[in-house]
């Protein structure tokens, strides 16, 4: 059926961790490469400003130890907008969220998305037994999961004809139809 040929995901997690910020990020990506995803990814945005690399994190922390919150906010703001713009465009979201590292950007993200109920794939560190209450008032349990691999099985569901019904958030287009 080839569903999500096409669609775009937006994902979303903690870019302040220095180590993992790309590699679950990297993972998904080339674990789903058959799909035909456009993968809307802040660590390789797709344009030519706001970018956010290691340099970028160790800039904004050494601006932050000398207290140059100017500097900072120059940095943040379009970073904080293309983000932002990216979920709106995004047709779902997978989101890695670890409870024990603190997030302000990630949350921001999901509630944007929540708002325009969009799908939003949720893995938590530790697995859903660790989900913090709230998320739970956001986004169907049906969409939390343990690891990325339950993700992709997932995915590859709905890729294939699944129904969706039960969570009411996916809204797939036959633009053949439309023509």
């Amino acid at each position: 059926m080839n569903r999500l040929r096409n669609v775009r995901c937006y994902l979303s997690g903690a870019m302040e961790k220095d180590d993992t910020s790309t590699t679950w990020r990297d993972m998904v990506k080339h674990s789903l490469s058959d799909l035909k995803i456009y993968w809307l990814d802040p660590t390789c945005k797709p344009t030519t400003k706001a970018h956010e690399t290691p340099e970028t994190l160790k800039l904004l922390k050494q601006l932050r130890a000398i207290g140059d919150y100017d500097g900072i906010e120059k940095i943040m703001r379009p970073i904080r907008c293309v983000d932002l713009r990216m979920t709106d465009i995004a047709d779902f979201m997978i989101v890695y969220l670890d409870p024990d590292i603190p997030t302000f950007g990630t949350h921001e993200e999901i509630a944007n998305a929540n708002r325009q109920k969009k799908p939003i794939l949720t893995v938590i560190e530790g697995g859903k037994t660790k989900t913090p209450f709230w998320i739970f008032g956001m986004i169907p349990h049906q969409m939390i999961f343990n690891n990325l691999s339950e993700v992709f099985a997932y995915l590859r569901s709905i890729n294939s004809g699944y129904d969706i019904y039960p969570m009411n958030r996916w809204c797939f287009f036959d633009w053949n139809k439309a023509r």
